[in-house]
């Protein structure tokens, strides 16, 4: 069974899927997951897009959905006699479940670790307690799991499955009418909160640079869990042409001179990418004052956390205002020195991100667990 609470999530765990069908077509596989999963042949026992949220409020408003489906599942691993189960990030409900199955002697797999390297690291003594073996996708994280004694493998990041899949052009046809100078484009993020708390912000950021960079265009990727209608009602009011595209992003990412995104894993696919960025994060006052006390490392984007230096910039809260947006998109955009040690920066972080093949080595390790288990329990 494999358990995960994100988008992303849905979609790494769906590679790993695929790649434990190739390795063994017998193998059943359930899932807490959403419609890359179910593409993949698990078969879905809870809607992972019920789950997912950002910050403590956002937590309070989905509480009876997150207590309803760990009930189902500790229901269900009690019932059906799984092999293995497959913890994709989501902590505090996936160790939860741990304990479920620990006790019931099935054996776990944590792939994609919590960041305890940047908060909560108390949490590390519980997962090297519950957890049998670590596939981690960034390789600073594989000390810290073997001085706490646990069976740890660096495999590689799974955005460079995903990025590496196929060729990504540089541009788009030319009746979308999106070649400027320079084409920046938005990425608001993937979740309802983030576009409400970052959007109006990008926009405000674009009207300046528009004034600054008359020939400037913009594009705005709507991430897959974003009610597209919405967004271009919101862009609608606005004194700005900036067109939106679904399922796009990583050509919209291509064809820009600079990219303006949220905080999270696009920052990576970003970096991944080649393209130079700016950075910008907000949550609710509570959520980013509980995670201001909490935070353990000096940055917000895992370009930065990745690299242990400020590599592009970030900002963050009251700093997130399109004033400092533009201005630091301007200096990207005229200062080419600047923006030629960042993509130079940018390259060595991908570097450190390992090499594709990350579904791969998870599989083969969960099908060795699995034989494991099953010599063991003979």
């Amino acid at each position: 069974m494999i358990v995960t609470g994100e988008a992303s999530g849905d979609l790494h765990g769906s590679r790993v899927v695929k790649a434990i069908r190739q390795q063994n077509a017998e193998v059943e596989v359930y899932a807490v997951g959403s419609k890359h999963m179910r593409q993949a042949g698990a078969e879905i026992l809870v809607d992972s897009s019920r789950l997912g949220v950002v910050g403590i409020t956002e937590v309070m408003e989905r509480f009876g959905s997150l207590i309803k489906a760990y009930w189902n599942l500790k229901n269900f691993i009690k019932k059906v006699s799984i092999s293995l189960l497959i913890l994709i990030d989501f902590p505090d409900f996936n160790l939860l479940l741990a304990k479920v199955a620990r006790r019931l002697g099935v054996p776990i797999l944590y792939y994609i670790s919590p960041q305890i390297w940047a908060w909560r690291p108390g949490r590390l003594e519980k997962i090297a307690r519950l957890v049998n073996k670590m596939a981690v996708i960034f390789p600073f994280e594989v000390p810290i799991y073997e001085k706490a004694g646990l069976s740890v493998q660096f495999v590689g990041h799974p955005l460079l499955d995903v990025l590496g899949s196929k060729h990504w052009t540089d541009s788009f046809p030319d009746d979308f009418k999106f070649k400027g100078n320079p084409l920046i484009t938005l990425l608001p993020g993937s979740r309802e909160r983030e576009i409400k708390y970052l959007l109006p912000e990008m926009v405000r950021g674009a009207k300046i640079l528009v004034g600054q960079k008359p020939g400037a265009k913009f594009i705005l990727a709507a991430a897959p869990t974003i009610n597209v209608q919405g967004l271009k009602k919101i862009l609608a009011d606005q004194s700005i042409d900036i067109p939106v595209v679904e399922g796009q992003t990583y050509r919209a990412i291509m064809a820009a001179d600079l990219v303006i995104v949220a905080s999270g894993t696009a920052t990576l696919e970003t970096a991944i990418l080649g393209k130079p960025m700016v950075i910008v994060y907000r949550v609710s006052s509570l959520s980013y004052w509980v995670g201001k006390v909490m935070v353990k490392v000096g940055w917000v984007g895992l370009v930065n956390i990745v690299a242990g230096k400020k590599v592009v910039p970030e900002l963050l809260q009251g700093k997130a205002k399109g004033e400092r947006i533009a201005a630091e998109a301007m200096k990207i955009l005229d200062d080419e020195t600047y923006q030629m040690e960042m993509l130079r920066r940018l390259a060595e972080v991908r570097e450190k991100l390992g090499t594709p093949g990350a579904a791969e080595r998870v599989a083969r390790m969960a099908l060795q667990m699995v034989e494991e288990n099953k010599a063991i329990s003979h």
